[in-house]
């Protein structure tokens, strides 16, 4: 079913889904509930609930909903934030309270879904009207043979002569009984679907399934489709769609990274107009080695970092080493906003204590990686603060500092970019931006102003 949420575990009453069956995003999304609603956490609270919900009529946009709720004579507005579709999973959140709304074909995914497509092979649709033509032919044989069959019958005894008087038309069966010859027909054409029923080659679909698990076997033995990175062989989980490989016809793909590899490394920066990170990209790896560099290949592969999602090499900001350059505030400003500005969850593991991350996309976790590497480690997120352990440029320790979270404003195809609001330990409101403007860069916006009320 489709659920409005009311409440959950959470103060703010948030919760995380999963909608990886609903769009394929493994990340994490945010839906939060009203604040009239958040405060019913418990069973009893709900004793004395009445509300009335009204409501768009069962759609198959997923990303929209109107409605609104009449809650002690007021009407709150409902959105898409409040919305639980089917089929999208709870993550992170001990319970939650809701009210269905859709249930059945009428939910969202079901008002989306369409007939399962054929998965049968073109040999298997092409013996199968072999299959239909033979029995056609059979068919036609035996309605053919019966016809005639009966015709004979009728005249087998005629004025007391037996035409067939092997046969005893004069005292004999039904199946060849003069007098009830349409009965014999009948009979005979039965008799004769049996008779002939060799026509149709049974066996032909036994042959065709050997020789596809032959084939899957060979599959799975080619060297040439082993990959090596993971130590996986190629695996045929179905026989009967062995002939159908290489007969691609069309490909459909986004600009997600649905045919590429679709992982992002922090690699460069530019802070205060100077440019750091030594890192190599891809393509300047495969350039490289088209060029057929001595030292270069072998210099830039060695390069590479072994942490997931960051390729940055620079000595003058790591280490803590960023304190002795001449903008070092600016800097500061710049990891710190890698560390507050995203909307990513921290996992921490119990055994090893280290951190990762849960991140609406790789590029949002490789900023939050980076920073980490680069001494602005974000460790915990609640709903109202945001925890970091900071590289205090003045002790040279390692400190906590945590933010007030006021405001997050998502990016949007309209605003290009997603900032947050909060408020720093001294009590200075910061606005913290970051986004892409038309060339495709990262602009970095940092502000604060005191709060003067």
């Amino acid at each position: 079913a489709d659920l409005i949420l009311l409440s959950s575990s959470y103060e703010d009453a948030i919760c995380y889904v999963e909608t990886m069956n609903l769009d394929g995003e493994t990340n994490l999304k945010l839906k939060q509930a009203l604040e009239e609603t958040s405060k019913f956490q418990e069973d009893s609270t709900f004793r004395n609930f009445k509300a009335i919900i009204k409501c768009e009529d069962p759609n198959a946009y997923l990303y929209s909903f109107i409605g609104n709720i009449e809650l002690e004579d007021q009407l709150y507005p409902l959105s898409p934030q409040q919305l639980l579709l089917r089929d999208s999973k709870l993550r992170n959140t001990d319970f939650i309270y809701g009210v269905v709304i859709f249930t059945g074909h009428d939910t969202k995914v079901m008002q989306n879904s369409t007939d399962p497509p054929s998965k049968r092979s073109k040999v298997e649709k092409r013996m199968d009207k072999i299959i239909y033509f033979l029995f056609s032919v059979l068919f036609f044989i035996s309605f053919i043979g019966s016809i005639f069959f009966g015709i004979a019958t009728s005249e087998d005894l005629e004025n007391g002569v037996m035409k067939r008087w092997y046969l005893r038309p004069d005292d004999t069966t039904i199946y060849y009984n003069p007098k009830k010859a349409p009965i014999a027909a009948m009979l005979h054409f039965l008799t004769a679907l049996m008779l002939y029923s060799y026509l149709i080659p049974i066996s032909l679909y036994v042959s065709i399934e050997i020789v596809k698990v032959l084939q899957s076997i060979f599959v799975n033995h080619d060297v040439h489709m082993y990959y090596e990175e993971t130590d996986q062989p190629a695996r045929a989980r179905t026989s009967n769609l062995n002939e159908e490989l290489g007969q691609v016809d069309t490909i459909l793909s986004d600009k997600t990274g649905t045919l590429t590899c679709n992982s992002m490394e922090f690699v460069k920066c530019s802070i205060a107009g100077i440019a750091y990170g030594r890192g190599a990209t891809e393509v300047e790896r495969a350039l490289a080695r088209r060029k057929d560099l001595d030292g270069n290949v072998a210099e830039i592969s060695e390069a590479k970092s072994s942490i997931k999602g960051f390729n940055f090499m620079d000595e003058r900001i790591m280490n803590g080493n960023w304190v002795k350059e001449p903008h070092a505030n600016v800097i500061q400003n710049f990891m710190r906003l890698l560390a507050v500005c995203h909307t990513a969850i921290p996992e921490v593991d119990e055994e090893t204590g280290n951190v990762s991350y849960e991140a609406e996309s790789p590029d949002e976790a490789a900023f939050v990686i980076a920073a980490k590497q680069l001494g602005f480690e974000f460790y915990e997120r609640t709903q109202t603060t945001i925890s970091l352990r900071e590289f205090n440029s003045i002790t040279g320790r390692t400190i906590r500092r945590s933010y007030k979270l006021l405001n997050i404003l998502e990016f949007s195809s309209a605003r290009k970019r997603m900032s947050v609001i909060v408020r720093d330990e001294e009590g200075k409101l910061l606005l913290i931006s970051k986004g892409a403007d038309r060339f495709v860069n990262l602009l970095i916006t940092y502000s604060s102003w005191h709060d003067k009320t």
